[in-house]
């Protein structure tokens, strides 16, 4: 076999024929890789090769063929293949000598290629910021690729001993297998048979990110034997030899095992991740949720198109990887389709499928695209749809600019780390079959219904949701509550209804405090000719509060970093003038901390904030989540507010301080404040005390406004953390959602916010400035070097037979 591969080698390399297969291979894999914009990676803008592999296995379907098609062809059209057949090699041995000769050459035709990577290496920002890992990966898809492409051309070259015929079946043959099952697959009939599972594309695409699956591997192996076996069996009948002998049931023992092997992985199988976050690689919390799907579960993504801008091309890449990552734990159960939904309808229409996605909670956003004309406009939906039976949760895939402070790329980043714990969390509330209950109490003048109205709404897709009043409610009736959300009272708590929260916290209850100390609202400062005066409530809680380990101060936070509102500046023609100015005391808080709850959070808007004390106590874990920016004052209270400050110019060395805790989650094992107190008086339950909570956890937010939303003029509410006056979305009602899964989930999911992957950008002042140079050397280099090996193995050829 070791002579027949070397003579294979030998003899395609010493032809003209095999160097122009090549250099041509290189010179279009260059255009579309670096001139042709569409495909260009300098207009990608990222730091990676993904192009090349998505672009590597159209031009595979022609150079391979090229390769191979003289490779049994004409051996037999000039008759040296009697030749070969008289020397002591069996038909397995030629047949695998000239596979492998063929594969070699597919990787000496890869080889130039690296200087595709170098290129992006060191125009990576900062230099080198590529992940090798993944290349190397991506590497051996193409390579297992190359190979399944080789055992087909040799076949075709089997069947034929004209090189032509030969090579017109293997293209046929070659683009069939890549994608002519995902094209059945798509017609309705054929649909639920998954022959998309038959095509090399499905198997391709897995491992072309970096991932090597064992399943998707023996499907190369089964596929490379499976043609190799054919060309034997076609060298047989043309021999006249019966097929059924030694080489026969041992080639078929070989693929029966293999397709066994391969029908048992599709169960117990492995992946490696070479990317160097592992970005592709599922945690066990997703697993196991996928792995306990009790029946088919669809996801309908609505980020479909094709002239997006790279960072869109980029989140749909990922949204698509991940499905397909999650997929694969699924046991089958999970099914997910790329659709756009204004493809091919009317205005009408359109407006109608508007109405229509907009109530299933899909909102469409503008986006601009660079095109030859300038910038023009296209609607996108950048929202996922996770239906279960008769339930259905959206999934919000790209993550609003509310944050200034962080770049489009970043925000882009931030909503691809975010794509796990956003689809395995939809995925489970649509499938969990009893929900957990959440209440808001009520009877100290807390938000209202219409106040509370999306946070209740948008808590509804996966808990139960209600209120409840602590004076009436049963015990038994509270302890069934997973969490208890105190939502800016004004009035005083009783003894007894501080005693049912206290010792609903003792038996693991959890608890969110959104609380104001401070009396002042915007409302009535607009209605008290533009001044009210701030006073301390009285809610009876500050006891209770100090006894877990925080105290909520009597103060407010002014804070640079604030929201603005509508100020009537003047008046024209009759018409008032409204201009939207910096309020202090609405800060808006940046999250800079690393917990799940908060973290790739955009910026959190509140109004009439108060700073937070953390207490030593024993047992208690403290999480800062929220707090002010540096630029803040500390106001004392009783204080008058006005707003004729808005006319002022704040000075900012008088607003610099250190940052004020404004959230704070605690966690552990909390002492009862009723512990060696006798039971509140009015308490007609049987309630024993319990001296020391289970180990439980509470959240402490020092302003209930970030829980409300706006009201309309008329009395429509706006969705939780949208300012109707700058029409600007803050992170309010992520935080919320965040919170609900945190405090009601011990599986640990919301730990999947946590993981982190790497920006890695190319230097584009650079590109624009060396974009020539570039395209230049990444078509000429690549064949360069294919000339440069030509004529060193010419010169050694001239110098061997010269002798």
């Amino acid at each position: 076999m070791f002579s027949i591969l070397k003579k294979e080698i030998t003899t395609y390399l010493s032809s003209l024929v095999a160097y122009i297969t090549i250099g041509v291979f290189l010179l279009v894999l260059g255009l579309f890789l670096w001139v042709f914009p569409d495909t260009s990676i300098l207009a990608y803008g990222y730091a990676g090769l993904d192009s090349l592999f998505s672009t590597a296995p159209y031009l595979f379907m022609f150079l391979v063929p090229a390769i191979t098609m003289r490779s049994l062809a004409e051996e037999r059209r000039e008759g040296t293949f009697e030749l070969l057949l008289t020397r002591p090699l069996t038909d397995l041995q030629i047949v695998l000598g000239k596979y492998f000769a063929g594969v070699v050459i597919v990787l000496f035709a890869l080889v130039p290629t690296l200087v595709y990577y170098f290129s992006v290496h060191t125009l990576g920002t900062p230099q080198g910021n590529i992940d090798t890992g993944a290349v190397i990966g991506s590497y051996i898809g193409l390579f297992l690729l190359g190979s399944s492409f080789t055992a087909i051309g040799l076949f075709s070259s089997s069947v034929s001993k004209n090189q032509v015929i030969a090579f017109t079946i293997a293209v046929f043959l070659c683009f069939f297998f890549y994608s002519g099952f995902d094209s059945l697959s798509s017609i309705l009939s054929l649909q639920n048979l998954g022959l998309q599972a038959l095509g090399i594309n499905e198997h391709y695409q897995s491992i072309s990110r970096g991932v090597l699956d064992t399943r998707d591997l023996m499907y190369f192996i089964v596929l490379d034997i499976f043609f190799l076996w054919l060309t034997l069996f076609v060298l047989h009948r043309q021999a006249g030899k019966r097929f059924v002998n030694t080489v026969f049931l041992s080639v078929l023992g070989i693929m029966v095992t293999l397709t066994a092997v391969t029908i048992t992985s599709d169960k117990i199988f492995t992946r490696f991740d070479f990317t160097k976050e592992k970005r592709f690689t599922i945690s066990p919390i997703s697993r196991k949720i996928m792995d306990g799907l009790p029946q088919t579960v669809k996801v309908t993504v609505y980020l479909e198109g094709k002239d997006f801008p790279g960072g869109m091309k980029r989140l749909q890449t990922s949204v698509k990887d991940m499905l397909a990552d999650l997929q694969a734990y699924s046991h089958g159960d999970l099914q997910f389709e790329f659709t756009d939904p204004l493809k091919g309808l009317s205005n009408e229409q359109q407006n109608q499928a508007y109405e229509e996605l907009a109530a299933k909670g899909i909102e469409a956003q503008n986006l601009s695209v660079k095109t030859d004309d300038g910038v023009s406009q296209k609607v996108i939906f950048p929202f996922a749809l996770v239906t279960y039976g008769d339930k259905s949760v959206p999934v919000k895939l790209l993550q609003s600019q509310s944050n200034m402070n962080l770049s489009p790329d970043e925000i882009l980043n931030n909503s691809i780390q975010n794509l796990e714990y956003a689809f395995t969390s939809a995925i489970k509330k649509a499938t969990s079959g009893g929900k957990q209950r959440i209440g808001f109490t009520e009877g100290h003048g807390e938000l209202s219904d219409l106040q509370l109205n999306d946070a209740m709404r948008s808590l509804s897709d996966g808990y139960l949701v209600g209120r409840i009043n602590l004076a009436s409610i049963p015990f038994d009736s509270l302890e069934k509550v997973s969490l208890l959300v105190v939502a800016k009272p004004d009035k005083p708590f009783t003894e007894l209804e501080k005693f049912k929260v206290d010792q609903f916290m003792m038996r693991g209850g959890r608890v969110l405090w959104a609380i104001d100390q401070v009396s002042a609202e915007l409302d009535s400062l607009r209605g008290h000719g533009g001044e009210q005066l701030a006073f301390n409530k009285q809610l009876n809680l500050d006891d209770q509060l100090f006894g877990y380990g925080v105290r909520i101060n009597y103060d407010l936070i002014a804070d640079m970093n604030c929201s603005p509102i509508p100020v009537t500046t003047g008046n024209a023609g009759g018409q008032a003038q409204i201009q939207m100015l910096p309020w202090l005391y609405n800060p808006v808080y940046l999250p800079l901390s690393k917990h799940p709850i908060v973290k790739n959070l955009d910026g959190i808007t509140s109004q009439f904030a108060s700073s937070i004390d953390l207490l030593d106590v024993k047992n208690i874990e403290k999480t800062i989540l929220l707090t002010s920016s540096p630029y803040n004052k500390k106001l004392t209270t009783p204080k008058v507010l006005s707003l004729q400050a808005l006319q002022d110019e704040p000075n900012p060395k008088d607003f610099q301080s250190a940052p004020k805790i404004t959230g704070v989650l605690l966690e552990g094992t909390f002492t009862s404040d009723f512990r060696n107190r006798p039971l509140p008086e009015g308490l007609t339950e049987k309630i024993t005390i319990e001296p020391k909570s289970k180990p439980t956890k509470m959240i402490v937010l020092s302003d209930g406004d970030m829980l409300r939303n706006q009201v309309g003029a008329d009395g429509s509410p706006y969705p939780l953390g949208y300012d109707h006056y700058t029409q600007q979305s803050y992170g309010n009602k992520n935080l919320l959602l965040n919170i609900a899964d945190y405090m009601t989930d011990d599986s640990g999911l919301i730990s999947l916010r946590s993981k982190e992957i790497q920006i890695r950008l190319l230097n584009r002042a650079r590109i624009r400035q060396e974009k020539l140079f570039w395209q230049l050397v990444n078509n000429i280099a690549p064949i360069a070097i294919v000339l440069i090996f030509a004529i060193f193995q010419h010169c050694i050829r001239r110098r061997k037979y010269a002798r």
